[in-house]
């Protein structure tokens, strides 16, 4: 079999036959020369499944589903709130984020928020090549931006908030709940104070100083995840 993964969004089942969209069938059959007969490998949040070509007619791949390789991950549930930044910085955020095992992305608009708008669709491409490339198979969603106050409402999550004023350099295991784990990460120039306590009023949150010194966004983001990494496994 190929070492080529291919997110698809459709249901998959065995002996389903489908057909790849104009960018995945131009990738398999221009770009690797995949041929006819030969397979390679189908995911989404139902597991990953052995494809076989069945044709490539007009530029567009034909396969069948012949076997299924794994099922779907029940891996504990990791969001990241995050501030937007600059384009190059938060593509690389994003992707990096998804690699270690972030589930679900949160922006949001903090009062020094300088970057107040997304590329959703952008970010979402971003993901689904990361998750291709690392192997997972339940891929990240993103939600749209949302101010701080209406993101607080949510109290099914357990939240780490990444505070250089705070004393504490290390994750309590112990409160960490069946709830997802939220990593809360501020814009570049720090929250406000007014932020600051609405956060450390959040019931159950955990504030954590992870580094002396002042991080970049993206730093503090991979830093925060793969200690919560370290943690939970």
């Amino acid at each position: 079999m190929s070492n080529i993964r291919l997110f698809f969004p459709k249901s998959l089942s065995i002996n389903l036959t489908d057909k790849l969209d104009k960018s995945q069938s131009h990738y398999v059959s221009k770009v690797m020369r995949v041929k006819e007969n030969e397979v390679f490998s189908l995911f989404n949040s139902s597991g990953e499944w052995e494809a076989k070509i069945l044709s490539i007619s007009k530029n567009i791949v034909e396969f069948k589903t012949i076997k299924q390789l794994r099922k779907k991950d029940n891996t504990k549930e990791i969001w990241l709130a995050f501030s937007p930044i600059k384009s190059n910085y938060q593509n690389f955020m994003i992707q990096k984020a998804t690699e270690l095992g972030v589930t679900k992305f949160l922006p949001i608009i903090f009062d020094r928020t300088m970057v107040r708008k997304i590329n959703k669709e952008r970010l979402e491409k971003i993901i689904i090549e990361a998750s291709e490339q690392s192997n997972r198979i339940n891929v990240p969603i993103i939600e749209r931006s949302q101010n701080l106050n209406n993101f607080l409402k949510n109290n099914s999550m357990s939240l780490i908030f990444t505070d250089l004023n705070s004393n504490n350099k290390k994750i309590d295991k112990s409160k960490l709940t069946d709830k997802p784990i939220c990593i809360i990460i501020g814009p570049e120039g720090d929250f406000s104070e007014a932020e600051r306590s609405e956060i450390l009023n959040f019931k159950g949150v955990q504030p954590i100083k992870i580094n002396e010194n002042i991080l970049r966004s993206e730093t503090a983001v991979i830093s925060t995840i793969s200690i919560i990494n370290y943690v939970i496994n």
